[in-house]
This record gives C-alpha cells, structure tokens and sequence, in this order.
C-alpha cells in the first residue's frame, strides 16, 4: 500500500505521503489514545500474551499489521495482539497455532438461529470450561483450549456434522464475540478431541 493511501489506526485521518513506511499514527496523540483505549477483554490472557496474531482478508487470507502477506509458519510475520488490534489492516484478527499445546476446534455450521444442532451439543457436553467463540460467519464455533498428544490439524465428520481440529501451522479467525458466556480461559481438551478424532 502506498504511504499516500495509509490511515491512521485511531482517527482515520489520511498518514502523510512523508510518514515511515511501518507508521500506524497521525500523531503522538493518537498513539496514546489508541493503546489507552483498551476495551474489556474477553479473551484468554495465554492467547493475548503470545505474539502470533495476524490480520486476514475478505477472502481469509493471512495478512501483517501493514497489508503483506502473512503465514502460519513464519513468525517474522506475526504480531502482538495489540499491534493486530490497533490494525485496520483487512477485516479482523487471527492466531496461529505453533504446535505449543494451543488448540482449536472448529464447528461448522452448528448454530441456526442460535440454537446448538444435536451432533454440537453432544461436543459442548464434553468440552471443560473453556474459551468458545461465534465463528465470522456467524452459524459456526470455534473452542479454544490445550490438548496434548495431538498435532498437525483433521477434518473429520462427527454424529453428522463437520468438525476440524488444529494444533500447528494453521491460523484461525479470531472474533471475541463469546458464546453463552464461556470461560476466559484455555481449558484441557485432549478427551474431546479424542472423542472427535476417535483415537
């Protein structure tokens, strides 16, 4: 993106042609009210702690803070999560899975109109307090959690539904928006996934 077009992350006003190429501010001023503007956080301190949070596209693609291309196996390319959040970059934030024991299950199209379908229920039954989120798309979930024994990332069918569970090299839409009021924490899902992956 050329200087010119650049905006600045707090007020929007137009970045000067002149600004450093990694600038995300107008002013002074503007940096300190965008880091003093935190709003109540809902997410997992393990996941806000940990500097491997990205921007990602309409289409879902990976993207830095400064609109390049990202990926889940290059750390270079990832950010902290208030860099990611203080970004206007795309159209919302993603973590990426190392292979540290952090993962995501992702439920697709559990939810219509907000109701669980029965093959979601019966993994929400199994699931310990935990993180979980409304996917973008609004009619998915995605539960955060630990697990151990388990790496790389599946896409099985579950009881007539379609569940992917990821452990590394992938990133995942993230969209703070909880569901039923979940835990602010990253629970142990190594037995569901079992459950799921059926080993």
């Amino acid at each position: 993106m050329l200087a010119g077009m650049r905006s600045c992350h707090h007020c929007a006003t137009r970045l000067s042609p002149l600004a450093r190429i990694d600038a995300r501010f107008c002013s002074g001023r503007c940096r300190v009210a965008a880091h003093r503007a935190k709003p109540r956080q809902v997410l997992p301190d393990e996941l806000v702690a940990e500097a491997r949070w990205i921007r990602y596209s309409r289409t879902k693609v990976p993207l830095t803070v400064d609109g390049w291309p990202a990926s889940s196996t290059k750390p270079a390319t990832w950010s902290s999560h208030v860099e990611v959040m203080g970004s206007s970059t795309g159209v919302g934030p993603g973590f990426v899975l190392n292979g540290d024991g952090i993962v995501c299950i992702d439920l697709d199209h559990c939810l219509a109109d907000g109701v669980l379908e029965p093959w979601a229920a019966r993994i929400l039954e199994a699931t310990p307090k935990t993180y979980i989120e409304v996917s973008p798309s609004g009619d998915g979930l995605h539960i955060w959690g630990r697990a151990s024994g388990f790496s790389g990332g599946r896409r099985v069918g579950f009881d007539g539904g379609m569940v992917e569970v990821y452990a590394t090299e992938r990133y995942l839409t993230v969209t703070e928006r909880p569901f039923r009021g979940s835990a602010r924490r990253l629970g142990d899902l190594s037995a569901v996934i079992r459950m799921i992956v059926g080993k």
